[in-house]
């Protein structure tokens, strides 16, 4: 058994909007995830300084910041499989939040 098998995988999911992060939070539970939640820039940097995230889902449009500066910052030596959930439909958001490590834009 891996280490990563031994224990819940952890989900971060980032959005500013309540009733978005209670929705999202909802249905990962629901699978068997611990998910832990924040609401902008800040508070994803304590979240993931607390510790390893095995997802993280990821809104650009945050009130502190944009969520784009958290895969700049978050992870310069390692790869986290991160999801960006938003609103924001142009395609150069799309290619630039690839472009930091995103692994898909929804």
């Amino acid at each position: 058994m891996t280490q990563l098998s031994a224990r819940r995988r952890r989900v971060l999911v980032v959005d500013d909007e309540p009733a978005i992060l209670e929705v999202v939070k909802a249905y990962l539970e629901r699978e068997g995830l611990s998910v832990e939640t924040a609401s902008g820039v800040e508070e994803t940097r304590r979240a993931l300084e607390r510790g390893a995230v095995d997802l993280l889902v990821l809104d650009i449009a945050l009130p502190d910041g944009s969520g784009l500066d958290v895969l700049r910052a978050a992870f310069p030596n390692a790869h986290v499989p991160t999801i960006v959930l938003t609103s924001r439909s142009g395609e150069a958001d799309r290619i630039v939040g690839l472009e930091l490590g995103a692994d898909d834009y929804v």
